[in-house]
């Protein structure tokens, strides 16, 4: 029994309403599937500027009882149902759409938007409001007991049928009447061998609920279905609707035990790693503890360093006052000599009186002797009056202070921030021979010291899909995050991963103040087989008048040479066109490889594929000119062997031209010596046939020139694939003949450029090694 007790005291909070804070009384179910009081629901959405609707009465005010009725009536009467309607009428009634008097609506009323505090956000009710929400009966009962169990159980139903001084307590409920009865009353009002004796009996209570959930926009009509798609309670007038159509609807009897089983797995889950929420438990409260004292050492800090800036301040401020003072003192000593001497030069007074005196000598030797110093001070104290300016300058303009920055810089004076989430470049970013992902901060982010790389294998189910719900989270957990540590730059290369394999990648920055946020997660697809690196060979059939091969071998681009324009003389009565055959420098006898390029979007034909090596050497010594690029040369054997069907081709190309790509739908006849023709039964992806409205012909259709393009080459089952390189999807697949050595070809009609990926590890050879880190987490198998 106590154990129950503690049990449902601990269960409160999950009772509370997230608007009163409260136990919830009468819940209704919000759209987000959050619960909320009937009564706090109308309040918010009164205080958004709906009109007010009309609710019933609190279920323990006087006003929700019998009691309160007037003394001229008869003490006793039968409990109507209008005394007592359900709640969900009111709903109906109440709560629905508004519409001023006298005004018809013509247009549908806007939808009802309410705030539901735990979404943070507006939760569309629908036209109708409340009227749409059903309540939350399972909710209910919960409370119901909880208030048994706990002392609020303890508080008293009253007969709502007794005379108010000789009042009883209730000892029944009835769920039909709607209201509680002591045992006198509820023999009155229920005797034996009448309708009412058959009422169902319950515990009393002042808040009386539905016996089942009805359709809120059909009266009497039980919600016997559930759609799936939209996450409602249908009943059986709603699932005829046209809104419905072509949702997944289950009975709600399947939906339950779906759903029961569900909470059940997810409930035995969580009590199997007890000792990891116990554990998570310990480090959270060891986590405030060390937030409080961390706290009160940053207060410290803080405070600190406002003393050592107030201390620096004060010095600065002594320093620049001495200066000042230094200046006034210098200055005023000029200014008193000007003084001294402008007043020496008053009558009967300094230099003047001198003067006076000195002419009144009348020897001349010694006058002459005397008054040359006198005439000299004479004439400097002219050239003064003359030209009089003051020896210093008392207006002190250029000791003023310009505190505007510093005063900006206290202004905008914070705790230091942590770097926000970088942005992954998904343009540069890439996964070929090895994973290159790049990213930036944003602008307005604080720097970062370095940057934490996070990846792993993205779980997926043995029979194809990825995993979702605990399966996900437990697929995630076994192959476990691992982490490059302190990557420097904004770019990490990531090596030794799976083939055809998803990985998803999340990065951070860090500096002072710790990491910052992840950056949203990106997913990368690896190739499907091991990278072939080569480099295009220009040692055998190379036309260099009309191909040229970069100084790396990498590149080729197709030029206008001589050739080409002394053969626009028959441009006029013919349709010549010239084919220029380029291939790589390897020969693949054996596995699976897999290589890109990318076309440049402005080139006018370019064939991109595989061929056998005998094939494409006898394919140099024939004439390079060709009535089309479908020309087929005869071999020139009569045995027929080329003409089988059943044999594969020995050659397999997709054609690419000014931004398209031509996906065949059907093989095309070939012989063995013949130009680059495609193979015979070819798989097109669907998703290509189905996206971007790609323009269909009998043959095949074009589809948007990817960035890059893929090639897989199945040695052994003699395939060939073609993928969108950026994204690892399929577009074509076809045989080719692997009797002998194959090589990847090119093929060049008209102008064109063409650029083999480079490998990521030859970009990054530079790159200074990071620590590899593997993150581990403690989980229970969920089947154990």
């Amino acid at each position: 029994m106590m154990d129950a007790l503690s049990n449902m005291k601990s269960m409160e909070r999950e009772l509370h309403c997230p608007v009163c804070k409260e136990i919830v009384k009468q819940p209704v179910v919000l759209p987000c599937q959050h619960s909320v009081c009937l009564m706090c629901a109308s309040e918010v959405l009164v205080q958004n500027g709906y009109p007010p609707p009309e609710l019933p009465p609190e279920p323990n005010s006087p006003a929700s009882t019998p009691n309160t009725r007037s003394p001229h009536q008869a003490r006793r009467s039968m409990p109507s149902k209008a005394d007592h309607r359900p709640i969900d009428r009111v709903l109906r009634s109440g709560l629905g759409m508004y519409q001023s008097p006298g005004r018809r609506r013509k247009e549908p009323p806007p939808a009802m938007l309410f705030p539901c505090p735990p979404c943070g956000r507006e939760v569309e009710l629908g036209e109708k409001g409340l009227t749409d929400c059903l309540r939350n009966l399972t909710l209910e009962r919960i409370v119901e007991r909880y208030r048994h169990t706990v002392s609020l159980g303890s508080v008293a139903v009253m007969c709502q049928f007794c005379k108010p001084p000789q009042s009883l307590e209730a000892t029944k409920g009835c769920a039909d009447c709607r209201a509680s009865f002591c045992n006198e009353c509820f023999k009155l009002y229920h005797p034996w061998g009448t309708p009412r004796a058959q009422h169902e009996h319950v515990q009393p209570t002042l808040n009386f609920r539905p016996k089942v959930l009805s359709c809120p926009e059909h009266d009497q009509e039980r919600l016997h279905f559930y759609c799936r798609t939209c996450q409602r309670l249908l009943c059986p007038l709603c699932k005829l609707r046209r809104v419905h159509a072509g949702h997944k609807v289950a009975p709600v009897a399947q939906a339950y035990q779906t759903l029961k089983d569900k909470i059940t797995k997810e409930m035995n889950y969580i009590l199997a790693n007890q000792e990891t929420v116990l554990g998570q438990i310990t480090q959270l409260e060891s986590a405030i503890t060390q937030t409080e004292a961390n706290s009160v050492a940053a207060r410290e800090q803080l405070s600190q360093s406002v003393r050592d800036l107030t201390a620096l301040l004060a010095e600065r401020h002594a320093s620049l006052a001495q200066a000042l003072e230094g200046a006034r003192q210098k200055r005023g000593e000029a200014l008193a000599g000007q003084v001294a001497e402008r007043r020496s030069l008053l009558e009967h007074a300094g230099l003047m009186a001198l003067s006076q005196e000195l002419l009144k000598e009348t020897d001349p030797p010694c006058f002459v002797q005397a008054a040359r110093q006198t005439h000299s001070r004479l004439s400097t104290s002219i050239e003064g009056l003359q030209c009089f300016s003051l020896a210093a300058d008392p207006s002190f303009r250029h000791f003023q202070l310009d505190v505007s920055k510093e005063l900006k810089l206290l202004t905008d004076l914070q705790f230091i921030q942590a770097p926000l989430a970088p942005v992954i470049d998904t343009q540069k970013t890439l996964a070929y021979d090895k994973l290159f992902l790049c990213w930036r901060l944003p602008q307005e982010s604080a720097a970062a010291w370095h940057f934490s790389v996070e990846f792993r294998r993205r779980g997926v189910v043995p029979g194809g899909g990825a995993r979702g719900g605990i399966q996900g989270r437990l697929a995630a957990a076994r192959w476990g995050w691992q982490r490059l540590e302190e990557v420097g730059g904004t770019s990490a290369v990531i090596d030794r991963l799976e083939m055809d394999s998803v990985y998803v990648l999340r990065v951070r920055g860090c500096n002072k103040a710790g990491f910052g946020e992840y950056s949203e997660e990106v997913y990368l697809h690896t190739p499907p087989a091991p990278v072939l690196n080569f480099y295009l060979d220009s040692r055998w059939g190379l036309h260099a008048d009309r191909l040229v091969v970069s100084k790396e071998q990498r590149c080729a681009r197709s030029v206008p040479g001589l050739s080409l324009l002394q053969a626009t003389d028959l441009a006029l009565t013919s349709c010549h066109l010239t084919a220029d055959l380029l291939v790589g420098d390897v020969a693949i006898t054996q596995g699976r490889h897999y290589w890109a390029c990318s076309v440049e979007p402005g080139s006018y034909l370019v064939k991109v594929g595989v061929g056998l090596e005998t094939k494409l050497q006898e394919w140099f010594h024939l004439p390079q000119d060709m009535a089309s690029p479908r020309y087929d040369p005869d071999s020139g054997h009569d045995s027929g062997a080329e003409d089988s069907l059943d044999s594969p081709p020995p050659f397999s190309f997709l054609t690419m031209g000014m931004g398209k790509i031509f996906l065949p739908h059907a093989p095309n006849h070939h012989n063995n010596h013949g130009c680059p023709a495609n193979g015979t039964s070819p798989r097109r992806s669907p998703t290509i046939a189905n996206g971007n409205s790609p323009a269909s012909s009998p043959t095949g259709l074009t589809y948007p020139l990817p960035p890059r393009l893929g090639v897989c080459l199945d040695f052994e089952k003699g395939r060939v694939t073609f993928y969108d390189a950026h994204s690892l999807r399929p577009l074509w697949e076809g045989p080719v003949d692997c009797s002998g050595p194959v090589c990847p070809a090119f093929c060049f009609i008209g102008g064109g450029a063409l650029q083999l990926q480079e490998l990521v590890a030859n970009r990054m050879a530079d790159q200074t090694p990071v620590r590899r880190v593997t993150i581990q987490s403690r989980v229970t198998n969920l089947n154990n």
